[in-house]
């Protein structure tokens, strides 16, 4: 089997989507296609149940995907501590985050990278549709994330930055022009939905209205480059971080203050028994770096 197509697999058996997997190792769906069916012929039984509504992992799926996975993450971890020390330094740390504006965290990297001259931090993308799952699967070791996050087996950090929650919607949208609008305004609208879990959602995009009014929840998406589409013609709108209006600047997208939204607040977690020394130097220079916008 070739490492791409253990690639191929081991991503579809994260995502279990195959545009999404296309997506994420820049090749195209039919590639992926063409790799999964390949290995399935190799092996003589279905890696994946595939319906128009869903792809899941079959038992010899499953089993396979536990036998391959610390095996290719090994391979990978091999290689950077080799690259790593071709270049002096001798551990690493993988940050990963949901915000998009990692720029605002310069200090707080540029801090860790003076105390740490020996530690190289890898940034890393984390979709809201699955907002823990890289953490504990190991593929980073702390995360930028919206809070509350209540999760068992997660240690939360410091607060690190706050910012408004405001209305994204298309540029032609009824709400476009408004100096602001309220959550009650939602009722009367489509709102995307996606992140989970539910709770960690719910701070971002309430299930109902101040008043008790339903709010419509519409398509599902995962990340924002999912929501562009669906915002520019009006099938939906969403409440997102502010940060989104200076990183997503787009003629075609308008975004109006939430005039009754709780701020948005943005702290690190990480996994409870995966707390390692370098997680506590970086969790204490972020104490003291709060950002507000």
């Amino acid at each position: 089997m070739e490492l791409r197509d253990i690639e191929i697999f081991l991503t579809l058996a994260e995502e279990l989507h195959f545009t999404r997997t296309a997506e994420r190792l820049h090749v195209t769906q039919a590639r992926v296609s063409q790799a999964i069916k390949k290995q399935e012929r190799r092996i003589g039984a279905a890696l994946f149940e595939r319906n128009n509504r869903q792809v899941t992992l079959t038992p010899i799926g499953q089993r396979l995907f536990d036998d391959i996975q610390p095996m290719y993450r090994g391979l990978h971890e091999g290689m950077d501590r080799a690259r790593l020390a071709a270049r002096g330094k001798t551990g690493v740390l993988r940050v990963g985050s949901i915000a998009v504006n990692l720029h605002d965290f310069r200090e707080l990297f540029d801090g860790f990278a003076k105390d740490h001259p020996e530690c190289e931090v890898q940034l890393r993308h984390v979709d809201f549709g699955d907002p823990f799952g890289r953490l504990r699967a190991g593929d980073i070791d702390v995360q930028i994330v919206w809070l509350p996050v209540k999760e068992p087996d997660l240690t939360v950090g410091p607060v690190i930055y706050t910012e408004p929650i405001v209305l994204a919607v298309g540029a032609t949208h009824r709400l476009a022009g408004r100096k602001s609008v309220s959550y009650e305004d939602l009722a009367d609208e489509t709102v995307m939905g996606g992140a989970r879990p539910d709770y960690w959602r719910e701070i971002l995009v309430p299930v109902r209205t101040p008043s008790g009014r339903l709010i419509p929840i519409g398509p599902s998406v995962s990340n924002f480059q999912e929501m562009i589409p669906i915002l520019v013609t009006g099938e939906a709108v969403s409440p997102v971080h502010a940060q989104a209006a200076r990183y997503y600047a787009r003629p075609d997208i308008a975004y109006v203050p939430i005039h009754d939204a709780p701020q948005g607040r943005w702290g690190l977690i990480w996994r409870t028994g995966g707390e390692t020394e370098l997680i506590r130097s970086f969790a204490g220079i972020a104490q003291g770096l709060h950002c507000v916008e």
